[in-house]
């Protein structure tokens, strides 16, 4: 009996063992089954996921073109070295042993660390243009740097250097306060992005689209090789862009503009206001920035009191001076208080009484009786003076401001400056504590008093004058989209002509820029000294011309302003010469003269076969500001 009782007992506990065994086999199979079966496509791809890192492949920036096929902007090799997704002590300690090869400093290594912070899981970008030599150190010490990752990719080039900086800009890595802005959305830490001028214009077009491939690495994160398995995508080159710009006028520029002077070249096109010329002194090479620019180096640019980064052209503002004469004869034409032939009833003596003052002319005895011709040739105040009072100052105002004026011309650029000109008469009481009366009209009408404009807005207008009446907006490139609406001037080919004749006077012998004629070319123009509130010893020059074939319509409007020229005369007429002679000499197919403006066939002893006066004949200029006796 009790032994069967314990054959019995020994049965129960076989069959609990086997129930167990069986339990445990069952989840074994179980876990098997869902390691094996039901979750191998997850365990693959995380074992895959453990061993491939993403890298971004960059996109080349598209590449940007002249009207002439030249090239402002390309993409060359270049090396990277970028630090692969790791703890934060990782890469600092990794970013301290490569220091000595990449020459970081602590600063640098702060805001590195700084943008790992921000983008743990991305790759950090180093250096975007490391050097062969570099490259070679790091290569030969692979095994010492594990997670440091080094590729070829497409660097940046401006092969016109200096004398494009101002209008193409240039490109740098994208910051955090970048990438905040909806228009940087798609982008990631580590990407170049353009920062001013046509890079940032049109920076969504020449971007492209990164790609993706994979990195090998074991398991502490060594890189091991590359995969290039079907998961990986190519980029996708930006957009190539086509300027209006000349890049060998741009050339021109750079080389004649006076040494160690500041100013601005513009160059428009007259048929459909296209850019060929925006130039600024002093320039600055984009190349510099492409890498990453060193600390110190633009702290030093910063700091220039020159400002090279200053785009004179677009962004500097000047009392538009003589030239502006030319606004107020369009001006004054456009409302019909004056006929071409003219003549105004108070002869100029040196100066004329309004008020209880008396407004004087620059040239001390006068320019006696003159028609609009006259008075733009001579540059006379005192018919300026009369034909402002007939306009009235709120007929000035309201002109003015039709013709933008006090607006932007609208060029496709990221940074233009709006003109001053006071919108209504308001503008005095707001900025002076005053009511203006009529006696400001005298100052405006000869391009002083709260009037100043930049030289690309001065050309928009002579590219009026050089056409039927009517301005376009200056762009750079023709596919741009919708572009500003210009502004059209309600002028006979008569009241045009008379205008024109005037400026061809000033460049005629006894006119203020004589000796910037040139030889084959008609150049008609407007000189202009403008006061300088900083210094008025030191003026402002400017010349605006219009240049062409002799007896042709005009092709371009060239402009010039020198800062502290002194004489639009001397400083800035010799120069708008120079650079439409460039200009129209290489679109004729004839040889670069180096000796260009009548002035310099008198300096160097050559016969000038145009000339029909000596210097000695010519009036001298002295058109400064407006002068008012008490």
């Amino acid at each position: 009996m009790k032994q069967g009782f314990h054959v019995l007992q020994r049965k129960a506990r076989a069959r609990t063992a086997l129930i167990i065994v069986t339990g445990f086999v069952v989840v074994l199979v179980g876990a098997f089954f869902r390691a094996q079966i039901l979750r191998s496509d997850a365990y693959a791809l995380e074992s895959q996921s453990n061993r491939l890192r993403p890298l971004p492949v960059e996109a080349p920036r598209g590449t940007v073109y002249d009207r002439n096929g030249r090239i402002a902007a390309e993409n060359v090799p270049g090396y990277s070295v970028s630090i692969l997704p790791a703890p934060a002590d990782t890469v600092r300690n990794t970013l301290e042993r490569i220091r000595p090869y990449l020459d970081l400093s602590d600063g640098r290594i702060d805001a590195l660390m700084q943008a790992r912070a921000r983008y743990p899981r991305q790759p950090l970008l180093v250096e975007g243009t490391a050097d062969l030599e570099t490259v070679a150190d790091l290569e030969e010490r692979r095994a010492d740097f594990p997670g440091v990752f080094i590729e070829m990719r497409p660097t940046r080039s401006y092969p016109p250097g200096a004398s494009v900086g101002h209008v193409m800009g240039y490109v740098g890595e994208i910051t955090s306060e970048e990438l905040d802005l909806p228009e940087f959305a798609p982008y990631e830490q580590g990407m170049r992005v353009g920062k001013d001028g046509i890079e940032r214009q049109y920076e969504g077009r020449l971007q492209g689209m990164r790609g993706i491939r994979y990195l090998e690495v074991d398991a502490v994160g060594r890189i091991v090789g590359s995969y290039g398995g079907t998961q990986a995508t190519g980029s996708v080159p930006g957009q190539d862009l086509r300027l209006t710009l000349d890049l060998e006028l741009m050339d021109w520029i750079h080389r004649v503009f006076p040494d160690s002077m500041s100013g601005a070249v513009v160059v428009l096109n007259v048929e459909d206001g296209g850019v060929l010329a925006l130039y600024s002194a002093p320039a600055f090479d984009p190349n510099l920035f492409v890498g990453g620019i060193e600390t110190d180096e633009w702290e030093g640019i910063l700091t220039d009191p020159q400002r090279p980064l200053f785009n004179r052209a677009t962004m500097g503002k000047y009392a538009p001076a003589s030239p502006f004469k030319v606004v107020t004869a369009a001006l004054a034409l456009d409302m019909g208080v004056v006929e071409p032939d003219e003549v105004m009833p108070i002869s100029c003596t040196g100066g004329m009484v309004f008020g209880n003052r008396r407004f004087r002319c620059w040239r001390p005895e006068g320019h006696g009786p003159l028609d609009m011709t006259g008075a733009i040739q001579h540059s006379c105040n005192v018919y300026f003076y009369q034909l402002g009072l007939r306009m009235s100052l709120q007929g000035l105002l309201d002109g003015g401001n039709g013709l933008g004026f006090a607006r932007q011309c609208g060029i496709d650029l990221p940074r233009e400056s709006p003109g001053t000109f006071p919108q209504s008469k308001d503008f005095w009481v707001q900025n002076f504590g005053y009511r203006p009366t009529e006696g400001e009209v005298l100052s405006m009408v000869i391009g002083q008093g709260p009037n100043s404009q930049t030289p690309l807005k001065m050309a928009q207008f002579f590219v009026a004058v050089a056409r039927d009446g009517t301005a376009p907006a200056p762009f750079l490139v023709a596919e741009s989209g919708d572009r500003p609406e210009g502004w059209s001037l309600n002028l006979s080919d008569r009241a045009l002509e008379v205008m024109r004749e005037g400026m061809r006077r000033v460049t005629a012998p006894g006119g203020t820029a004589h000796l910037s004629s040139l030889e084959h070319w008609d150049f008609i123009g407007k000189t202009g000294t403008a006061q300088n509130p900083q210094d008025l010893s030191r003026p402002h020059a400017w010349f605006t011309a219009l240049a062409g074939p002799r007896g042709q319509a005009p092709e371009i409007v060239v402009v010039t302003l020198v800062e502290f020229g002194e004489s639009g005369s001397a400083a800035a007429a010799p120069l708008a010469a120079k650079v439409a002679d460039f200009y129209l000499r290489r679109q004729a197919g004839m040889p670069i003269d180096t000796i260009q403006t009548l002035g310099e066939h008198y300096r160097t002893g050559t016969p000038a076969p145009w000339a029909t006066q000596t210097p000695e004949d010519e009036s001298a200029e002295g058109e400064g500001g407006q002068g008012a006796d008490g």
